[in-house]
């Protein structure tokens, strides 16, 4: 007897759980921006988890004494260290201090980006500015370091860009944030070509809906005007921290050696939905509770 009753996508293992061998990170040490909070820290955690040094860096000191609090006790050892990634110079000193601890990072995890909902004929230019260069440039800047100084020392690494799944579809009510996202994509392929024959494999992380404490106030409003997220959702639940953090471990482990230029989607099918008929189109603005444009 069969039934058609939807029963969603299963719950992952427990939390501590690995599909890698313990200890797979090892000796290695794990360069994470934006590794102190939300998505970042949850990606940290389980690189930590494998036994890799971590380097957590962030613009903001209350962020570096979250991941103090939450990684110092994993397997591997643990800097902290202050960057805006919009500033080539800090990156690199940023790098001193990684090497100076544990000595060149073989892997890179380019996740810290800015974003906010915001319509696209409200934006200001410094908001258009500020997620564009946190996000496209930051990134670019990271991999470049990281990318230098392993050609220059003849040694191969690995690099995992977080992007969006609005890297292809568009983003309405984040038009900066998309924009920036499709770049960061774009630029997986590019270098996954360029730096390959130097052993350097590039790939992209697409997170789904993976709700977290640190998410921004105005993205919370957002999710908070969803009546229920997991029945949104085609696998009628949303993401789980640790299964984001699994997808980039085996990125940037000895097993996915042969995977670069890829970006793969841990979203359970979600930005693949469709539906037989159309619903009613209903603008960003009242999506987002705001009245009419109004100029100036």
């Amino acid at each position: 007897m069969s039934t058609s009753e939807p029963i969603g996508l299963p719950e992952p293992p427990e939390i501590g759980a690995s599909a890698l061998p313990e200890g797979t990170f090892d000796g290695v040490t794990v360069f994470v921006t934006g590794g102190g909070t939300g998505l970042g820290r949850a990606i940290a955690t389980e690189f930590g988890r494998l036994g890799a040094d971590l380097v957590v860096a962030s613009r903001k000191p209350e962020h570096l004494e979250q991941a103090t609090e939450a990684l110092g006790d994993l397997g591997g050892g643990l800097l902290t260290t202050q960057c805006d990634i919009r500033e080539p110079d800090q990156i690199a000193a940023a790098f001193d201090a990684a090497v100076e601890r544990f000595g060149l990072p073989g892997v890179l995890v380019n996740n810290a980006a800015a974003n906010f909902p915001v319509p696209a004929e409200d934006m200001s230019p410094n908001a258009w500015r500020t997620v564009v260069d946190i996000t496209l440039n930051g990134t670019f800047f990271c991999a470049r370091e990281f990318a230098r100084r392993h050609l220059a020392a003849g040694t191969p690494g690995s690099i995992v860009n977080v992007g969006a799944s609005y890297a292809w579809t568009g983003g309405p009510g984040f038009a900066h944030s998309a924009a920036a996202k499709a770049g960061v994509k774009n630029m997986v392929e590019t270098l996954a070509v360029e730096w390959g024959p130097y052993g350097i494999q590039v790939n992209g992380l697409v997170p789904g809906l993976f709700p977290h404490e640190d998410m921004t106030a105005d993205i919370k409003g957002n999710l908070a005007r969803t009546s229920d997220k997991d029945v949104c959702q085609p696998a009628l639940r949303v993401g789980r921290l640790r299964e984001l953090g699994w997808a980039a471990t085996f990125l940037a482990s000895p097993y996915a050696r042969f995977i670069s230029g890829h970006t793969l989607v841990v979203d359970g099918a979600n930005w693949q939905r469709r539906t037989l008929t159309n619903p009613p189109v209903v603008t960003v603005r009242d999506q987002m509770g705001k009245g009419p444009f109004e100029l100036g």
